[in-house]
Order: structure tokens, then C-alpha cells, then sequence
């Protein structure tokens, strides 16, 4: 079977992120840099609309204001972009758990054999691309291919919101023509190196002689002749059960709602998802917190504490009794979340007293009461996993008019 990488790159991220809290500089020039107030700081991110006047990344601000004196700037809030990556996150790992995050806006996904379940690779990409943009509005370019290396090429040839297949049979006609200093682990001396030695382009470098390459450059010159050939063997590096800290789900609604039964098939919705994943990795958490945005942008967390738990019901009837205590309801919710965290190891070995015994009964009923509900929902996932998502889903969650 031939492997499926995607990268997916958010595109302008720092600026965009701010686009979420900041409607007002949406279709106008803007970017995150140093302090307006001081002139000297640098570019970190500039939305299109400014890079159509010339301002990139890395130029100093004073000189961005000069090509675009009406661009509006913005400081970072490195938290905030922190938040939103660790949301971009969550979202792609309800396509794949092979996820290796390559920076903070961006990730490669290994999505080999998930055409049954998602689609083509395009149809599959389109999928989580609209998926992002409607639940967080972010946009993102996605590279497809069979290895990390033409993957991410293939992610910066279309942006912004651009989708990309490279596959290897296609690097002469996509790949080779393309500048040498474009081509992503040459850096700018090396760029200037293979200048030198008349490598001006991609094509130029896979057809160059390899043993001279090493000769000239040493161990990186036979890296970067096999990449530039479309081979790059190395794997995804994906996140370890150990290193999740938390999983969340969140939504941002069509619409403002007021209404809190609907509130609460949204968040039966989020706790399902939610619920998922934790069994997946096999995370059982204490802490259950709620995220609400209210229309006018104000934003407010609630959690509490519950035994260490992954089961749908609990996680939904927790966040419902947190929703409850702590909605203003004259505020319509524009976002909503929940979220499961506080993970722990193995909670249900424990010392027996003989003074307890009463109590032990209690908790094993209890135990084999959720017991039976973890095999019901392990049995959802499994059916979910094999034929899709939407194959099986919560009475709550079902349309009234759905004759399926």
C-alpha cells in the first residue's frame, strides 16, 4: 500500500488568529510585530492583504509601514497562538492519532488506509480543511504526498487555502523547475553553495552528480540529492500517549443560541467526540472544563474535578451541570466547548480495608454499571472506526425528520 502523507499549514497563522478576536481588520492589511510604539521591531506575520503591498516576514517594521502606512499592527500574544495551535491539533488528530507536529502551524499526518473511512486524499484534505475553517475560521494549505519532504513542498505551491498533490512521479514537471533556495532543508548558505557550483534549480540538483555533491558538501549533499529526487525515507515522529495533556472539542455555531436545550444536543456532541478520543489513547481524566464565547466576544472557562473517567455520559453530564450553574443567560453563546484533561495512570488498584466493605459493594456495583456502559461505547467506536463516523450516532443527536 502507498503511503499518504499530508502537511497541513496554516496560513499567515499569528495574524489570523487575531482575525478571530479582531473581526475588524478582516479583508484590511494587517500583521503581528513588535509594539507599534516602537518602531524597530520586526514582522512576524502579515495577512495577504498586506503582503500585496510588499511586507514580509522578517522586515523590520518601520520599513513595512512605509510600503503599507495604513496597515494595521498588532503585538503578539504568543499564548493565544499557542491555544489556537493546540485546537488545530485536536481537530487533526480526529482524522489520524500518526500526527507529527513540525511547528506551531503546522503538521505532518500519515492518512494511509483512511480512504474508507474519509475519502480520496484530495476529497479527505478538502474535509479537513473546511473543517478548520468553519469551527476555528482558519485557513490552511494542504500537501499530499507519499513522504514528509514532498509533502511539505507540495503545501507551499498553493496558498492561501490552496490543496496540492506532489507524488514522485510528478516531481519533474512540479518540483524540478523550481528555484534551489525554494527547496525546504536548503538553507541560505547552502543555497549559495550550490549557486556557486551552477545548481540554480530542484532539477538541477537531483541530476548533479551525487559523489561530487558529498565531496563539496559532505553528509547533506547526499540528503539533499535524494530529496531533490523525491525520496525521503524518514518517518512520521507522532505524539506519544504520554505527552497528551488534555483533549478538547469546541464549536463555533451558525448562529448566536439562547436556547439552552439546543446548548445541550451541541454539547452531547462534543462530549461524544471527546469521549472518542480519550478511549482511543486510553486517557482516562479527572478535570472537565467548559468553554463558553458569548456573542459580544467575552470568553469564560468553568471546570471541576470528577473520578478519573472517558465515558460520553459522564463528560456530558458534567459539563452540563457546569453550563447550567454558570451560562448568563442573557448572553447567546456564539462558541462552545468541553474538554477532558488531568490524566492519570492506573486509578482502580487500590488498598482493601475490612472497615470498608459496605462501601466497596456500593463501588462495585457502580463499577459494573460503567462498566457494561465503557463496553457499549468501546462497541460504537469500533463500529465507527471500521465504517465511519457518522454510521452510528446518540438518539439526541438524530434528526426527527431523518428517515435513515
Amino acid at each position: 500500500m502507498q503511503k499518504v502523507i499530508f502537511l497541513v499549514d496554516m496560513n499567515a497563522f499569528f495574524i489570523s488568529c487575531e482575525a478571530t478576536r479582531h473581526p475588524e481588520i478582516i479583508n484590511k492589511p494587517a500583521a503581528v510585530a513588535g509594539d507599534p510604539k516602537n518602531r524597530s521591531g520586526i514582522i512576524l506575520t502579515a495577512n495577504y492583504e498586506a503582503r500585496r503591498f510588499g511586507v514580509k516576514t522578517t522586515m523590520l517594521l518601520h520599513q513595512a509601514l512605509k510600503l503599507c502606512p495604513d496597515m494595521v499592527v498588532i503585538p503578539p500574544d504568543h499564548q493565544f497562538y499557542k491555544q489556537k495551535s493546540r485546537e488545530v491539533m485536536s481537530i487533526l488528530s480526529q482524522y489520524t492519532p500518526s500526527i507529527e507536529q513540525n511547528s506551531i502551524d503546522e503538521a505532518w499526518l500519515d492518512m494511509t488506509g483512511c480512504e474508507g473511512i474519509f475519502g480520496k486524499p484530495f476529497e479527505s484534505a478538502k474535509r479537513i480543511m473546511n473543517h478548520i475553517n468553519s469551527e476555528l475560521h482558519l485557513k490552511c494549505s494542504i500537501g499530499i504526498s507519499q513522504n514528509k519532504f514532498l509533502s511539505k513542498m507540495a503545501s507551499d505551491m498553493k496558498k492561501p487555502s490552496g490543496i496540492t498533490e506532489l507524488w514522485r512521479q510528478d516531481i519533474k514537471v512540479k518540483l524540478w523547475p523550481l528555484p534551489i533556495e525554494s527547496m525546504y532543508g536548503v538553507g541560505r548558505q547552502t543555497s549559495q553553495k550550490l549557486q556557486r557550483m551552477g545548481i540554480k534549480t530542484i532539477g538541477d540538483l537531483a541530476l548533479f552528480s551525487r559523489q561530487h555533491l558529498i565531496k563539496k558538501l559532505g553528509k547533506i549533499g547526499a540528503e539533499i540529492h535524494q530529496l531533490a529526487n523525491g525520496i525521503d525515507i524518514s518517518p512520521i515522529k507522532q505524539h506519544l500517549k504520554k505527552d497528551i495533556k488534555s483533549i478538547s472539542k469546541s464549536t463555533t455555531l451558525g448562529e448566536d443560541i439562547s436556547d439552552m436545550e439546543r446548548a445541550k444536543i451541541i454539547l452531547m456532541k462534543l462530549s461524544d467526540e471527546v469521549g472518542m478520543m480519550a478511549r482511543k489513547y486510553g486517557k482516562k481524566g479527572h478535570t472537565i472544563q467548559i468553554s463558553i464565547k458569548y456573542s459580544n466576544f467575552q470568553t469564560i472557562t468553568r471546570q471541576t474535578t470528577v473520578p478519573a473517567t472517558y465515558l460520553v455520559k459522564e463528560i456530558y453530564s458534567t459539563g452540563i451541570k457546569l453550563l447550567e450553574k454558570n451560562w448568563n443567560l442573557q448572553l447567546p453563546i456564539r462558541l462552545l466547548g468541553i474538554s477532558l484533561s488531568g490524566f492519570s495512570g492506573d486509578t482502580s488498584i487500590q488498598q482493601i480495608s475490612i472497615f470498608n466493605m459496605k462501601e466497596i459493594k456500593c463501588e462495585e456495583r457502580c463499577m459494573k454499571a460503567a462498566d457494561k456502559v465503557d463496553k457499549i461505547e468501546n462497541a460504537i467506536d469500533s463500529i465507527r472506526k471500521k465504517y465511519g463516523y457518522s454510521i452510528i450516532n446518540r438518539a439526541v443527536l438524530m434528526k426527527k425528520n431523518n428517515k435513515d
